[in-house]
This record gives C-alpha cells, structure tokens and sequence, in this order.
C-alpha cells in the first residue's frame, strides 16, 4: 500500500508515519514546513527504504495535480492544516486558505488519478461546544456543527467539502472528527506542552479564564490506531468521532503538570478569558467503538506521564524550537 500522508511533519502526522514506517507500507510524506512542520519529528526516518519526504505546499494547485500524476497513491490522509486556534483569531485568511482550499486540491487531484481512499483528519471543534453542566451530553456523529472560531469554521467547511465530494462525484472518502490529542512532538504553543515548558523555568502559567474549560484528552497513539481502523474498516461517506473518555478541566491539566514537576501552584495565572472560547468538549465513542471495535488504550495518567518525561528527555528538540534551529532546511 502506497500512502500520501499530508503534514506529516506536525504533531500528529508525524506520529502517524513514524508508525506506519514500521510496517511493509510505502510512505509519502509531505510537509510545507510553516512554523508547526518540524524535520525533527521526522529524525531517524529519512534514509528508510520505504520512506520518502516532499516539501511542498497544498494550496499550490500545480505542485499537487503534479504529485499525485508521479506518486501513484493508494492512500491519502490529510493532516495537513493551520490548527491554533488563537492564531486563527488573529488571522482567519490563512486559516481558509490551507483548510479549504488545499483540501479542496488534495480531493481534485484524487479524483483526476484516482484512490482508493481519502481520509480526511478533522476536530471535534467543528461541533462547537457543550454545557458544563450537562455531563450526559456528548458529541455524536449526529450532532449539528456550529463552529466557534475560524479555525474550526475552515475545518467544518473542509468536512463538508469531502462529504459532497463523495455524494457527488463518489470519491471514497471517510472523516474522523478527534479530541485533544497529547503525546510526543506536540509543538508548544499548545497547553500541555506549554504549561511543561514553563513550569520548568518557573514562569507564571497563564490560564485562560478560571481554567473551567473541559477538554477530553486522547494521546495521540490512540487517535494513530483509530484512523487505521477507520481506513481498513469504515465506510466510506462516513463520519467517525475519536475521543479518549478522558474530560478534564483545563486548572486540573496545569495542576497535575506542576504536582509532577515539584512546583508549586502558585505559578498559576488567570488571565483574560479567549474570545469565543468553548466551554466544554466530549466525544461519544459509540459508533467507531461498536462498527470498528476500537478503543482508546492509553490511560491519561500513564500518557501524561510518559508525555511529561518525554519533554524532560528532549531538551534539544525544545531549544532548536525555541532558538529557530529547526526551521533550517
């Protein structure tokens, strides 16, 4: 099998190829190397026989129609988009740009020369958010989508996008809309990773709000393994949500990362809440669960502290972000 793999040098892309390298599989990876996209993640897999890096852009239509007339892909899954959310609040365009319309090639391009699958790595957030004190209610595949911000707008319209692709023009494509995912290589300007980072230099913690925002967390080994049940059992057309039954509490994160490091709470400060910002996230397993028989396997205490010791242990992968080194070709 011969696979696409867009983004695939970002926190979750990477994760993903470096599992699927693994394997008898044929490895395409393509990354355009923004701030998100590092080589780092990627160290170690670059002389691999079934292995092959692409530095390029989605959004440029002729070097993608391109790609795919030499590459002969089987499969494609798309990582590949801008996905902070406070940056989207700063600068919507950019946002539209890559989610939109460089998903809109990828799905051009695939029905030109043909797959056998696309796979369309979406968010939770497309859903908008839920109550905090309803905790029966979760997001299901049914649930309507009411984004909040224009980073999960442009996802929303990705989906939708690959959805009408498939009714009309019947392209084979499937969507797994996923928590917050944690684990290895995140880039940290997210809150774990952020949070660890500061902690460590005994900087103030910032923490939007009163830190009541509830996010399920899923590590990002679990969301790899159910995007391959998805690819190699789900139907195409479909929707699958991936969550980590894990909700917590935004002051609860910061708090459990500062009780393992030895720092005291007093790092925590509260500041002005995020325009817009959605209270509460929580996936319903039921249908990936019951169709697909997946599952998620990693529990959050023994994720969080493998993700904690794996941050300690790569103080270099942290300084070459920090320093700008990483993003020297």
């Amino acid at each position: 099998m011969r696979y696409l793999i867009t983004g695939g040098a970002g926190f979750i892309g990477a994760n993903y190829v470096r599992n699927k390298v693994e394997g008898a599989d044929e490895i395409v990876c393509l990354d355009l190397l923004t701030y998100a996209g590092n080589l780092d993640n990627l160290d170690g897999l670059m002389d691999r026989d079934n292995f092959t890096f692409v530095r390029g852009d989605v959004i440029d239509r002729r070097f993608v129609f391109d790609l795919f007339k030499h590459g002969d892909f089987d499969r494609v899954v798309h990582f590949a988009a801008e996905s902070h959310v406070d940056r989207s609040i700063e600068d919507p365009s950019a946002f539209l740009r890559t989610n939109v319309l460089g998903t809109q090639n990828l799905l051009d391009a695939c029905r030109e020369y043909g797959i056998e699958r696309f796979h369309q790595v979406s968010t939770d957030e497309v859903y908008g958010d839920l109550p905090l004190d309803r905790k029966d209610l979760k997001f299901t595949e049914e649930f309507p989508i009411r984004p909040s911000s224009p980073y999960s707008a442009s996802k929303a319209s990705a989906d939708l996008l690959c959805l009408a692709y498939h009714r009309t023009f019947d392209l084979p494509a499937t969507i797994s809309r996923c928590s917050n995912n944690y684990g290895p290589y995140q880039f940290p300007e997210k809150l774990i990773p952020r949070m660890i980072v500061m902690a460590l230099r005994d900087e103030k913690l910032p923490v939007y709000g009163k830190g009541e925002n509830v996010r399920d967390w899923l590590h990002v080994s679990d969301h790899c393994s159910a995007i391959d049940a998805i690819l190699n059992g789900g139907k195409e057309g479909e929707v699958y949500n991936i969550g980590g039954n894990c909700e917590r509490r935004n002051i609860d994160i910061v708090k459990l990362i500062l009780r393992y490091l030895g720092k005291d709470e007093s790092l925590i400060s509260f500041v002005q809440d995020r325009k817009g910002h959605d209270l509460r996230y929580a996936i319903d397993n039921g249908k990936i669960t019951t169709k697909l028989g997946w599952s998620p396997e990693v529990t959050f205490e023994k994720g969080m502290k493998e993700t904690i010791d794996w941050y300690l242990k790569n103080e270099r992968w942290l300084a070459r972000i920090e320093n700008g080194e990483y993003l020297q070709p």
